[in-house]
């Protein structure tokens, strides 16, 4: 054996167990969901036996091996180029009918095979009994049985890797590549004679066509594979493959005058005929008395007037238990926040009496910009494990099936459902893996129609600002609200494709959609917990490095260009002037000795600190703990905060000092206020002011949208330090905003919600629009449109609501069931309809039986 690492791929259809079997062998953490489309890109691992090394690939789960769709083509692509060692094809031994399509198209490509039927517990409960000596010698390839989730197989399985890879066995393969009879393959007699065409046209290509598998070639050829007749394009002169096409378009036209169909309709039938005779000879099934679990389940929650209402529950619930009960988790973890930045602020230079130094300033606007997202943590901990049991139960694949008929009559398509999901349909996702599963759509119109809406979906980064305001101004309607805003979302989503389907995606048709329902299966916590937790870490680590860096740009932003030397100059004497009348208040008080020049700016940051360390105290043992660790921080200022009982100086001083502090924090308000206000990004804000007035915006929410567009989380984290905390305070954003002298109101809230919702994609989304449509113009119309869009929506709900006095949940409440009503009217009407396809009818391949 050469030294070589043994390549092994991992192919099989979907929720085959494929995935469970690659992290059985690498020991990865995959991840693995009970829905068709998990796996979009090839995986990579490694894993070791009996003191050899081996790489394996996990490929994207693919019923065949055509090139209709991404999966397909990656999965075939990697076949053809990387030559695998050994192709382990996975398959489920419950539906091997099914999963044999697959196998025989592998062996056709001369891939040396293995097959696993894996879940063979499944086929053991449901009375399947499946002949493996009888099924490895019909195929010519090995059988091994595996039970991927409980970790059964594997010994097995890696000896027999080891023992295909170190022989230089290929199973499976076909050295000969005429159209003769081969007992562990299809036979295609009807094309005899046109394979011995191909022979002749293609004996002077041998070179061109020499790594590719002989006999699959023809086949596909004759198919009119248009992705493989591409790849010959690239390597034939434009006379050999016009000769080329030209024979195939002959021999086609000639085949289906002879035997009235098709060359693909004959391929696909002879392949299903020698898959049934395999079943006939290796499978033995002892009928279940009466329907299935999973059967009984669909029964009620597929039935076509319950669907809805099961759906329609099972979002609101995700909402009640994440965001409702999570956010009451945030009242225990902010405390540690807060002491974070406690502990961060003692690590920077020390406050000057009006201006820090700049690295205070910004090391402290970085930790808020940061506290004010992860204190919504516990938030995503409980919906990332709410969505992962959706998945893994098998629901997620029910509700792409219950909504595809909805989907259609806007346009979109059945496969529009997991770009959908994945961009945050119940919150959670990101758009950018959203548009890129689009990919897999098959149809033009719908993937674009797809692409142009996923970014209306509730995203993981706008979670923050809709928790934010509904936690401030909703207090006793958050579920409702979230509900709306979750669900608003999709309507506004609809209704936006129904419009571009109609308008710049007219004339594309639309394709049937297919999807497997999986069996129900019982989540397991050490599945949903991990896998919610690395989403949630992966959430943490966007806002240590975007969020972190978009805050810095923004600070800079908000600095520039700083006060003139004329404001500088006018509060630096309004400082002068309060310690003067401090001084004056300390007159003949031997506790003025110590409040002098330089030690007047440590005692004001003492007594600041002090303040924040009682304020964030919870009972009196902690009150005297502060007070202990501040005296013995500073025995001389101790009296100056804590004056001792009978010293009447020290009163005295504290009173003092209390004026000063309060004319500190006055004078520093106004500098933050005029600094930021007069800023470059504060400057841009203001010139806003007049459009986004209507819509109750004025520049600090112009300042925090705007940063927005680079990263969504940003909105939160530039609100956070615009409403900016005071020295002597360490309050939540909510107490914050919350204050009514911010004139912020449950009206204002609800504009900015609708405005945030129908906001244009973030820069990273732009970007992915740009790559996925490949044309500029739509990337354009993907922010134009919405910008357009939200603005006009929350500055009609603000204006209205103003002008008739109208509470913020009462104006979110009609403007919900307005767009409800608009969606029922587009969604129902004919005369919407007239000019359309009609809808294509919803194929669901059950996997535990036909619904």
């Amino acid at each position: 054996m050469t030294n070589r690492t043994p390549l092994v791929a991992l192919s099989g259809q979907q929720n085959a167990g494929k995935s469970t079997l690659f992290n059985l062998l690498t020991g990865a953490r995959q991840h693995i969901a009970n829905y068709p489309g998990v796996t979009v890109d090839k995986k990579y691992g490694y894993f070791n036996h009996n003191n050899q090394s081996y790489q394996a690939v996990d490929l994207p789960g693919t019923y065949s091996l055509s090139s209709f769709s991404l999966e397909e083509r990656v999965a075939r692509d990697f076949l053809c180029d990387e030559n695998p060692d050994l192709v382990i094809n996975v398959v489920d031994a419950a539906n091997l009918k099914r999963s044999l399509h697959l196998t025989v198209q592998l062996l056709e490509m001369e891939c040396p095979t293995v097959l696993a039927l894996n879940m063979m517990d499944v086929a053991d409960r449901e009375g399947i009994t499946i002949d493996t000596d009888t099924l490895s010698q019909r195929l010519a390839v090995p059988v091994v049985t595996t039970i991927g989730r409980k970790g059964e197989g594997r010994s097995a399985l890696c000896e027999l890797i080891q023992a295909r890879t170190s022989s230089g066995m290929h199973s499976g393969s076909v050295e000969n590549a005429d159209n003769t009879r081969h007992e562990n393959q299809p036979y295609y007699p009807a094309l005899t004679a046109a394979m011995a065409e191909l022979d002749r046209a293609l004996a002077p290509l041998t070179a061109q066509v020499a790594q590719l598998p002989y006999r699959w070639l023809k086949l596909k050829l004759l198919e009119n594979d248009a992705q493989l007749i591409g790849r010959l394009a690239a390597r034939l002169s434009e006379e050999q493959l016009g000769l080329l096409q030209s024979l195939l378009d002959e021999q086609r036209a000639l085949f289906e005058q002879q035997h009235n169909t098709s060359i693909n309709d004959y391929i696909a039938a002879q392949r299903e005929a020698f898959v049934q005779s395999l079943i006939m000879a290796t499978v033995t099934v002892i009928p279940n008395q009466g329907p299935t679990l999973s059967q009984k389940i669909d029964k009620l929650v597929l039935n076509r007037f319950l669907a809805p209402v099961f759906l329609i529950m099972t979002v609101f619930l995700i909402y009640q238990l994440a965001i409702v009960q999570g956010y009451e988790l945030t009242n225990y973890t902010w405390p540690y926040l807060a002491a974070m930045r406690e502990w961060v602020a003692a690590l920077l230079p020390e406050a000057g009496f009006l201006f820090d130094p700049y690295t205070r300033s910004l090391g402290l606007w970085i930790v808020d910009s940061a506290n004010t997202l992860l204190n919504y943590v516990p938030i995503f901990i409980i919906l990332f494990a709410l969505i992962a049991i959706l998945e893994d139960s098998g629901y997620m694949a029910r509700i792409a099936f219950v909504v595809d008929k909805i989907l259609h009559r806007f346009g979109l398509h059945g496969q529009s459902t997991l770009p959908l999901i994945l961009s945050g349909v119940f919150a959670g996702g990101c758009a950018v893996p959203g548009i890129m599963a689009t990919k897999g759509i098959p149809d033009h119109r719908a993937r674009m129609a797809t692409i142009l809406t996923v970014p209306f979906m509730n995203c993981l980064a706008k979670v923050p600002l809709y928790a934010l305001l509904v936690g401030i101004f909703f207090e006793q309607d958050k579920a409702l609200m979230m509900f709306y805003i979750s669900t608003m979302t999709i309507i506004a989503a609809l209704l936006v494709a129904k419009l571009l389907s109609v308008t710049v995606l007219r004339g594309e048709e639309s394709a049937p959609f297919v999807i497997e329902l999986p069996r129900y299966n019982l989540p397991t916590v050490r599945s949903v917990l991990t896998r919610s937790v690395e989403r949630t870490w992966i959430y943490i680590k966007k806002v240590g490095t975007i969020v972190v860096a978009v805050s810095v740009v923004i600070f800079t932003l908000l600095q520039y260009p700083g006060l003139p030397e004329d404001r500088s100059a006018f509060y630096q004497q309004r400082s002068e002037q309060a310690i003067s009348r401090f001084n004056k208040a300390m007159n003949n008080n031997p506790y003025l000795e110590l409040a002098q020049g330089e030690q007047l700016v440590s005692l004001m940051n003492y007594y600041n600190d002090f303040k924040r360390a009682k304020l964030n105290a919870k009972g009196a043992t902690a009150s005297r703990a502060v007070n202990e660790t501040f005296k013995q921080r500073s025995p001389e200022f101790f009296p100056f905060v804590k004056a001792p009982k009978g010293d009447k100086l020290a009163k005295k001083a504290n009173r003092a000092l209390r004026k000063l502090a309060k004319a500190r924090k006055s004078i520093r308000r106004e500098i933050k206020e005029e600094r930021l206000s007069h800023s470059l990004l504060g400057s841009i804000g203001r010139s806003l002011e007049p459009v986004t007035r209507f819509a109750g915006f004025d520049w600090k929410i112009n300042v925090a949208l705007l940063s927005s567009f680079a990263a969504r989380e940003s909105s939160v984290a530039t609100l956070g330090v615009l409403f900016q905390q005071e020295d002597d305070q360490n309050t939540t954003l909510e107490e914050r905003m919350g204050d009514q002298g911010n004139n912020l109101t449950s009206l204002t809230a609800v504009s900015m919600i609708l405005f945030f919702a129908l906001y244009p994609p973030c820069l990273a989304t732009m970007i992915m629009v740009r790559v996925q449509t490949g044309q500029y113009r739509w990337m354009l119309l993907a922010l134009l449109f919405p910008t357009a869009l939200g603005l006009g929506v929350s500055s009609t709900t603000y204006s209205l609501g103003m002008a008739l006095g109208i509470s913020g949940i009462t104006m979110m409440s009609g403007v919900y069931f307005s767009g409800l009503a608009l969606l029922l009217l587009v969604g129902l009407y004919p005369v919407f309809r007239r000019k359309q396809a009609p809808d294509l009818p919803t194929t669901p391949q059950d996997s535990h039986g036909v619904i």
